[in-house]
């Protein structure tokens, strides 16, 4: 759905530049103003470059990947290589394998086998991960711990691609480390930063994908229009974005708002109306259980 006479989405690329300087504005003049100032705005730029790295891999803003994938490359989130983000989450895209536990490169859900055999103590860090205050608070530490772990099984498998693709983020990691260097933020404040941005990108993660009999109903709709949607950039129209993965951010809300009754329909009404909603509802309380609810007993591996 890209105007075939712009060859460049401008709504996207000047949000990315605006980005780059706010984390650079982070990391440099406002952490010399404040420190707690510094960790926030370079937070809030980590979350917002996750979620324009989101947008480069689906094709934005250039038609040329290359330049999209240049436009990616600085590791400013630190752990998560650009080009696994984009295979895992083309992957994940895949709408029949949503929420299966192997299958699903995102999958928040454990193997009902796998869940019986795990200690009381990983029980219990799982379920607290399970309500919305775990997830913005232990879940960033806890998903990168189970991300690299994954990863480096599949370094040691060598599996296609995935040693290039940690070879290359380790350019994108000196990019980083080049300017911290020579600005005022330490790595420390800088990994608070990280982890304040993951935090961030964890509330828009949370419920986006519920088990569900029906592929098409397992991918949710939040009508929120506030400062989140645009951090999450339209990505909270969760269902809109799967059904039309090409079309841009900026698009969505009104490809949403002139078909909003074809599309609860076919998410089977699985609708918020705003994230107060979902943090009333859900920050000290889980909304799904750990073990995948509709896998049955035996380990399938």
């Amino acid at each position: 759905m890209r105007n075939a006479a712009s060859a460049i989405e401008w709504p996207t690329l000047l949000l990315l530049l605006v980005t780059y300087a706010l984390w650079a504005l982070g990391t440099t003049a406002a952490f010399g103003l404040s420190p707690i100032l510094g960790i926030a705005l370079t937070g809030l730029a980590i979350a917002q470059f996750s979620s324009l790295q989101h947008e480069i891999l689906h094709g934005h803003p250039f038609r040329s990947r290359l330049l999209n994938e240049i436009l990616g490359f600085p590791a400013l989130n630190l752990t998560v290589p650009y080009g696994r983000f984009r295979d895992t989450h083309l992957a994940h895209h895949h709408d029949p394998i949503l929420t299966d536990p192997y299958d699903d490169p995102e999958s928040n859900y454990l193997d009902p086998a796998v869940w019986a055999r795990l200690p009381r103590i990983h029980k219990a860090l799982f379920r607290f991960n399970n309500t919305l205050f775990g997830r913005i608070t232990i879940g960033p530490i806890l998903g990168n711990i189970l991300w690299l772990v994954t990863e480096a099984k599949a370094i040691r498998r060598n599996d296609p691609g995935v040693r290039r693709d940690w070879a290359l983020h380790l350019g994108g990691l000196s990019l980083v480390a080049g300017w911290l260097w020579l600005a005022a933020m330490p790595w420390w404040a800088y990994l608070l930063a990280a982890w304040f941005g993951h935090a961030l990108l964890k509330i828009r993660t949370f419920l986006e994908h519920r088990a569900h009999e029906a592929a098409r109903a397992r991918t949710v709709i939040i009508e929120d229009r506030g400062p989140l949607a645009l951090l999450f950039l339209n990505n909270n129209l969760h269902v809109v974005h799967h059904m039309h993965p090409a079309v841009p951010w900026y698009r969505l809300p009104a490809l949403y708002a002139a078909n909003r009754d074809h599309y609860q329909r076919r998410n089977e009404g699985y609708v918020y109306r705003s994230y107060l909603d979902i943090f009333r509802a859900y920050l000290f309380r889980a909304k799904d259980p750990v073990p995948h609810p509709l896998m049955p007993g035996p380990d399938r591996r």
